[in-house]
C-alpha cells in the first residue's frame, strides 16, 4: 500500500530510533492476546530498528496474537453456568454470562499458540511516499496507528490518482491491441472480473491469455475488473487492485541478480536498494498511467470513463458481444 507523506515531516534518522525504542516488540504475556512492537529489520538481535538504506529508510512492526476458539470458550463458559445452577439454583444473568465468558477466555489464553507477522515499512522522505507490504487494510490500518503513536508530525494520506484503477484496467482490457497498453506495462494473463448489483456474479481468469473477445464480453456485459496482473518494464511482476493496492509482487528471472551479492554474504543492504530502486520508478509509472496524482481535495474522477460507461450499457441492453526469491516489499 501507498501513502503520500504530509508536508513538514523531516525526521533525522536518531529521532525515528529514539521514537521507536520505548515500542519495541515483547512478546504476548500468559494473559495477553496481542502484543505489537518494532524489531530489528535486519533480523540481529539488538541492532537498529530503522535501516537506512540508499537514503531508503526500512522498519519492521512485529505483530503477535493469541486466539482461543470460540467454540471451546462456550463450552467451558456453559460448564460453569451449569455448575452455578446445580450449586444454587439460579440462572446467571447476561452480565454475568459475559463475566464468565471473559474469565474463561483470560484463563485459556496461556494454552494458546501465538502467531507471529511482520510488516515491512518502507519510507522515502525524499518523493515523501510510505509503501507498506501489508496484505490487508486491517493490517495497514495497525501500522499506521503504531507510527503515529511515536511519530509526532508525521500525517500520511492514500495516494490518490486522477483516473481510479478500475476505470484504468477496464480501458486496458478493452484496448483491441496492447499497443494501447502504457509504454512500459504489459498485461499479464490474470484478472479478477465483477459486476455490481445484487447479484454481483463474478469470474476469475488465471494463466489465461487476456487480450481476447472473451475477457472483453465480460467486461462489455458489466462486470469490471478488480484486479488485473500486470508487469513493469520487464522486470518486476504485480496484481493491480482496484483500491491501488500492489499485491504478489514478484521480480521476474535475473533480477535480482543484479545486486551482485554473493549468497552467502549477508543480502539486507544489496536487496533493499534493489528493491527500493525498481520499485519507486514503477510507482512513479503506475501513477502516470492512472492519469497522474489527484491533488488534495479534488473531486473524484468517475470510477467507469463515459466512453466505456456508454458501450457498457448499450451491450447490456442489445446483448450484442464484442467484436473486436519474494522482495523485501
Amino acid at each position: 500500500m501507498v501513502y503520500r507523506i504530509g508536508e513538514g515531516f523531516a525526521p533525522s534518522l536518531a529521532d525515528v530510533q529514539a521514537a521507536l525504542e520505548p515500542v519495541q516488540f515483547v512478546e504476548c504475556g500468559a494473559s495477553q492476546d496481542k502484543s505489537i512492537g518494532w524489531v530489528p529489520p535486519r533480523g540481529e538481535a539488538h541492532g537498529p530498528l530503522v535501516e537506512s538504506v540508499a537514503g531508503q529508510w526500512v522498519m519492521k512492526l512485529m505483530i503477535e496474537s493469541k486466539a482461543v476458539p470460540g467454540n471451546v470458550v462456550r463450552r467451558k463458559a456453559d460448564e460453569r453456568i451449569a455448575e452455578i445452577e446445580a450449586a444454587t439454583g439460579r440462572k446467571p444473568g447476561k452480565k454475568e454470562k459475559r463475566e464468565l465468558m471473559d474469565e474463561v477466555l483470560l484463563s485459556l489464553l496461556p494454552q494458546a499458540f501465538a502467531r507471529q507477522s511482520t510488516v515491512l515499512v518502507w519510507m522515502d522522505l525524499e518523493n515523501r511516499r510510505l509503501v507498506l507490504n501489508a496484505g490487508s487494510q486491517g493490517k495497514a490500518d495497525e501500522v499506521m496507528s503504531a507510527l503515529m503513536n511515536v511519530m509526532g508530525g508525521l500525517s500520511v494520506s492514500l495516494i490518490q490518482t486522477v483516473t481510479s484503477p478500475q476505470a484504468a484496467m477496464t480501458q486496458w482490457l478493452l484496448a483491441p491491441t496492447p499497443d494501447e497498453w502504457p509504454s512500459d506495462l504489459t498485461v499479464e494473463r490474470e484478472t479478477v472480473l465483477k459486476s455490481t448489483g445484487v447479484d454481483a456474479a463474478s469470474v476469475r481468469f488465471t494463466r489465461h491469455h487476456l487480450a481476447n473477445d472473451d475477457v472483453r464480453k465480460h467486461v462489455m456485459e458489466g462486470k469490471l475488473p478488480t484486479q488485473l496482473a500486470l508487469s513493469w518494464d520487464g522486470r518486476v511482476a504485480f496484481v493491480l487492485t482496484e483500491t491501488l493496492q500492489l499485491k504478489k509482487v514478484q521480480y521476474l528471472d535475473g533480477v535480482m541478480d543484479e545486486s551482485g551479492t554473493d549468497k552467502n554474504e549477508d543480502r539486507f543492504d544489496a536487496d533493499v536498494a534493489l528493491s527500493t530502486g525498481l520499485l519507486g520508478p514503477l510507482i512513479d509509472s503506475l501513477i502516470e498511467a492512472l492519469g497522474g496524482e489527484m491533488e488534495l481535495g479534488a473531486a473524484a474522477a468517475d470510477p467507469v470513463p463515459s466512453n466505456t460507461r456508454t458501450v457498457l450499457n448499450s451491450t447490456v441492453s442489445t446483448g450484442a458481444a464484442a467484436t473486436d526469491e519474494d522482495p523485501p516489499f
